[in-house]
């Protein structure tokens, strides 16, 4: 298959949903003679719900800085689905993409019943990380953990950012079932360290290590030097990382780790492409809260013109109560995924939460965010990062859809 037809081919498997397990990622390294044990990768496995991509983007700096020859493997991606898999910082090529799709694609068309996007994904990335031979390997979990495709590698370290409700369908509706899946990641006898968590997660983390005899850290302090990424919560991010390479055995040195950090760089994460137009992929309570802060501090008491679209799935009431601290009007709009929400049902939401906040249902994000850079207010465009990729890709005046 060439580029296109082979991602016209992956994202084809949307249409098979979410499946958690193993057995379709171990079925198919078998199939092409992959073994994640080989090559001598340390990898680094991180979960949690909120904060993931930043730490795994810290996590990455800092080893390039130090001369380590890395992968790294998040999502999901903006604009291109390169984004997803890079070595030593710069994206898998086409070339290789469609290659490995192709490979992935014959050894399992007989299936009865075909593995996911994210399982093909997942294993493109480790047989790709293996044959450029890296040393280290940041692998994000795609949702939870326990069961999450990537848990087919055995790190050197385990990372769990903070975990609040989301993805309650598939996790489970509190936050102890979700905090057990998070823990999955926990591997017996290797280290974990984990971000401040709420008593009733660091209860599930503290047992679920206990019982693997994994020693569990919770990191406390704050990183005190310069981020490349803007944010107070970007400081616990920076020491959760910094803890992560120490507890794993890996060689950096204070000046690594300050040239890593000062210089990461993550898009969606408070992006601000003017002064006055920000784009943030948070899509729950906990990150928007966050998110609020972070808009206070950089712009005081004045409110914004929000974009919004977010997905069917995430706690929307949460999401618009801690949105309503900084928007001062809010254009609803769909979001490019089977999984949107309908942009109608946000906006009673949002006059049932937010009363008194003007709301208005734009058909497009193109004509909502022409209106809202027209007006007086900053604009802050949030709720989804498949939204952000969008509009990325409308600024950018690229012809790429984000497909989740």
């Amino acid at each position: 298959m060439q580029y296109r037809e082979a991602l016209e081919w992956l994202y084809g498997t949307q249409r098979f949903g979410i499946k958690m397990g193993l057995e379709n990622v171990r079925n198919l390294l078998d199939r092409i003679e992959t073994r994640v044990g080989e090559g001598n990768i340390r990898y680094i496995h991180v979960a949690g719900t909120n904060g993931k991509g930043s730490v795994c983007a810290m996590l990455d700096s800092i080893c390039r800085q130090a001369g380590w020859h890395t992968g790294l493997y998040t999502s999901p991606h903006l604009l291109e689905f390169g984004e997803r898999i890079r070595v030593d910082g710069e994206q898998i090529s086409p070339a290789e993409i469609a290659e490995g799709l192709t490979l992935l694609r014959r050894v399992s068309e007989d299936w009865s019943e075909s593995p996911t996007f994210f399982e093909y994904a997942t294993v493109l990335a480790l047989r790709y990380f293996l044959e450029k031979k890296v040393a280290v390997a940041v692998i994000e979990t795609g949702m939870g953990g326990r069961l999450d495709s990537t848990n087919i590698v055995q790190p050197v370290v385990s990372v769990i950012t903070p975990i609040d409700l989301d993805h309650q369908r598939w996790l489970g509706h509190e936050i102890e079932d979700i905090a057990s899946e998070k823990a999955g990641i926990i591997k017996p006898g290797r280290p974990v360290v984990s971000a401040p968590q709420s008593p009733r997660a660091a209860a599930v983390l503290e047992k679920i290590a206990r019982v693997r005899g994994s020693d569990l850290r919770f990191v406390q302090e704050t990183y005190a030097g310069e981020i490349g990424l803007i944010g107070a919560h970007q400081q616990a991010n920076a020491a959760l990382a910094v803890a992560a390479l120490r507890a794993g055995g890996l060689e950096v040195t204070d000046e690594h780790i300050r040239a890593g950090l000062a210089g990461v760089r993550w898009k969606g994460r408070f992006q601000r492409i003017e002064p006055r137009l920000v784009l943030d992929g948070a899509h729950n309570g906990a990150a928007m809260k966050s998110l609020a802060g972070t808009w206070q501090k950089e712009f005081g008491a004045e409110k914004a013109t929000v974009v919004f679209g977010i997905l069917e799935d995430k706690d929307i009431v949460s999401v618009l109560r801690e949105l309503g601290k900084v928007a001062g009007e809010l254009l609803i709009v769909p979001v490019q995924s089977a999984r949107a929400a309908d942009p109608e049902r946000v906006r009673e939401l949002a006059a049932a939460v937010l009363p008194g906040l003007p709301g208005r249902v734009w058909a497009t994000l193109p004509e909502a965010l022409a209106a809202a850079r027209s007006g007086p207010r900053p604009v802050l465009l949030a709720g989804s990062l498949f939204l952000v990729g969008e509009a990325l890709a409308h600024l950018e005046n690229r012809s790429e859809l984000v497909v989740p």
